[in-house]
């Protein structure tokens, strides 16, 4: 009778910590339904992207047409605890627009992902955009929850640098800036792609990268966009960010994609890793070591990652560039059950300076 006891106790305590779980959600109103952009594109990633971090619930509601009446477009705020904003269309009712000041003020959270869309951050009478293309961000508040422990500087792939903003007041914090080049029809100078401020008991942020091409979308499925938005939001939504800034950040270096919006995993890496040659992106690479750092202490995760690298070594598939990072990382924290695997390669023209150093480093 008491182990069913303590069977049924186990099953309400673990009802209890997934109630809590769902319950901790933030729901989230994505307003769209007018734009210049493709905004089913965007307004379906946005959802994704936000939902991925577990940390909100997101619905998208979807505005009357251009043109079309909008006297009845009334949502309730206050049953959110953000509003993303990627619209830019017909003005809303009156009503509308100070019920939106009015849960601003009061302590609600609010996203703008498209300039236009300005309940206060940023004005100008004349907005205008790059052609698209590749550029570097700086990151320009350091300190901000947002930004904070981002590269200061990152490249951002094929996206248009919105131009003519001006932050509306002292209290808008400009969180990174682009360069606007002129051979791109760009203003030649620096302009702002992420804004914060605080309005009242509340935080909106704006940020003006990620925008679909109706192409690849490679802006959108940026890492550095995914996750300023998902910083953004937190903060926006809570006034803090608990999420880590990823290993697969991009830097100034080279453009890092999520092609499906989600972060890497370790079994993803491995996989991927095994294709690396030199003109690749070192993403996996530098998220195996992310992993091992990490794992420092932990000999069971050690032993894990270990065994996946071996993997690699014995698969006569991975590329020679695969098996070079993998002999690098195994010399100076592989065990004896990588020995045999390195051994096994001494033959290899291609690896045989990295075998040599590896064995060496073990004591072999």
């Amino acid at each position: 009778m008491k182990k069913y006891i303590l069977i049924i106790l186990a099953a309400i305590m673990m009802a209890s910590v997934i109630s809590c779980n769902q319950t901790a959600r933030h729901k989230v109103l994505i307003i769209t339904g007018q734009g210049d952009h493709d905004w089913q594109a965007s307004s379906a990633a946005v959802k994704q992207i936000l939902d991925e971090t577990g940390l909100f619930s997101s619905k998208i509601l979807i505005t009357p047409s251009k043109g079309e009446d909008m006297s009845g477009f009334k949502p309730d705020f206050t049953k959110y605890k953000l509003i993303v904003l990627d619209y830019e269309g017909d003005a809303w009712p009156k009503e509308t627009d100070a019920a939106l000041m009015d849960y601003i003020n009061n302590g609600g959270g609010v996203v703008v992902y498209n300039a236009k869309s300005d309940p206060g951050i940023a004005r100008s009478e004349s907005v205008t955009v790059t052609k698209r293309h590749s550029f570097e961000i700086r990151t320009k508040a350091a300190d901000h929850p947002v930004t904070k422990g981002l590269p200061a500087r990152w490249l951002h792939p094929e996206d248009v640098i919105v131009q003519g903003l001006k932050p509306s007041g002292d209290d808008v914090k400009v969180l990174a800036t682009a360069f606007s080049d002129t051979t791109k029809g760009g203003s030649g100078k620096a302009e702002p792609v992420m804004l914060a401020m605080n309005s009242g008991k509340g935080r909106i942020f704006a940020t003006m990268i990620g925008l679909p091409d109706g192409g690849e979308n490679q802006a959108l499925h940026c890492t550095g966009s995914i996750v300023t938005l998902q910083r953004g939001a937190e903060w926006a939504a809570t006034g803090a960010v608990t999420q880590i800034v990823p290993s697969d950040f991009p830097t100034a270096a080279a453009v890092v994609l999520r092609p499906d919006f989600k972060a890497i995993t370790t079994e993803d890496a491995f996989k991927m890793i095994a294709d690396y040659d030199i003109q690749k992106s070192t993403r996996y690479y530098t998220y195996i070591k992310d992993q091992l750092s990490k794992a420092t202490g932990d000999d069971q995760k050690l032993l894990d990652l270990e065994k996946q690298m071996v993997k690699i070594l014995k698969n006569d598939a991975a590329t020679a560039e695969s098996k070079k990072l993998m002999l690098r990382e195994l010399s100076w924290m592989g065990s004896e059950n990588c020995v045999q695997a390195i051994k096994d390669l001494a033959s290899v023209q291609e690896l045989k300076d990295e075998v040599e150093f590896a064995l060496e480093r073990l004591g072999q």
